[in-house]
């Protein structure tokens, strides 16, 4: 067994919802190993250098027939799927796609790339492996990226969305590939959701509960919480059972929202991030036919 389609970007752009969301159809089987990676790490280990790298990435797979098993819980469900949130940022990608999967469809949030950025650094602020603040980070990432840094890291690479897009195109029909906005999962989730089900060919009259921040980026005010919250134990061990999912993911987010510290990124380094990626957000207007001058806004 493997995926008739995929969800490859980008990273902080709504994947994580996204992924819970067609999970409760009852005709999508997702792999329950969200970002297996294989597509871009076929027959190779990751070898991240980075602070805490290597352990984000030991789940990824890189074996063919390990991946085909991430799928044989799928009974008669017509869309099987993955998502993997550095596919649309990796060159290797593309072309293995093709080669395993070449009518696959292909799904593609875009986040407001300076909005983007700061949210991955937020992500590594949170998880108290950045140690600089963002426009020093910003200096040294082209150090990290020749140091083999992580995905995560590349806060400016991960932007360039026409260039990444690009090479899909060019090894898929326009008719395989969707690409949303993040605003349009944040302002009118469900017209979103309903649209994917189309695509995938599902029952889009199924309307899965909408949850929203489900993999918020930021300090937090109390690790406590922030461990009962992310963490397997025995409070959520307990609860999983006892309280409808609606109302857990509710509360969670509730809390994950009130324990959040989130400061803006400095109006300065907003204003160079939108001249950084300008030209490339034309290219990528003309690419999706989609207004994005509001992303010229600092």
């Amino acid at each position: 067994m493997i995926p008739n389609f995929l969800i490859i970007g980008a990273q902080k752009a709504g994947t994580t919802a996204l992924w819970h969301y067609l999970n409760q159809h009852p005709q999508i089987y997702m792999s329950p190993v969200k970002e297996p990676g294989f597509f871009d790490f076929e027959g190779e280990k990751p070898n991240f250098s980075g602070p805490g790298d290597a352990e984000l990435y030991n789940h990824v797979v890189t074996d063919i027939e390990e991946y085909r098993q991430l799928f044989q819980g799928a009974a008669n469900e017509i869309a099987i799927g993955e998502a993997t949130t550095w596919y649309l940022y990796s060159q290797k990608a593309p072309e293995r796609i093709k080669h395993y999967i070449p009518d696959a469809k292909l799904i593609v949030i875009l986040r407001n790339p300076v909005d983007r950025a700061y949210s991955s650094f937020m992500h590594a602020i949170r998880d108290e492996r950045e140690p600089l603040d963002f426009g020093k980070a910003l200096g040294e990432e082209e150090t990290r990226i020749n140091q083999n840094w992580e995905y995560l890291w590349r806060y400016k690479q991960m932007g360039f969305y026409s260039i990444q897009l690009k090479r899909y195109f060019e090894n898929f029909d326009i008719s395989q590939i969707k690409v949303y906005l993040y605003e349009d999962l944040n302002n009118n989730p469900a017209e979103l959701i309903k649209d994917i089900f189309q695509f995938l060919d599902v029952d889009d009259t199924f309307m899965p509960e909408v949850f929203t921040r489900l993999n918020i980026s930021g300090t937090r005010k109390n690790k406590t919480i922030d461990a009962l919250l992310n963490t397997e134990n025995p409070v959520r061990n307990f609860l999983r059972p006892i309280l409808p999912v609606r109302f857990r993911k509710n509360i969670a987010n509730y809390l994950r929202t009130q324990n959040s510290l989130k400061p803006q990124s400095p109006l300065d380094i907003q204003k160079e991030l939108i001249e950084v990626f300008r030209e490339d957000i034309f290219e990528l207007q003309n690419l999706i036919q989609r207004d994005l001058s509001k992303w010229l806004e600092a």
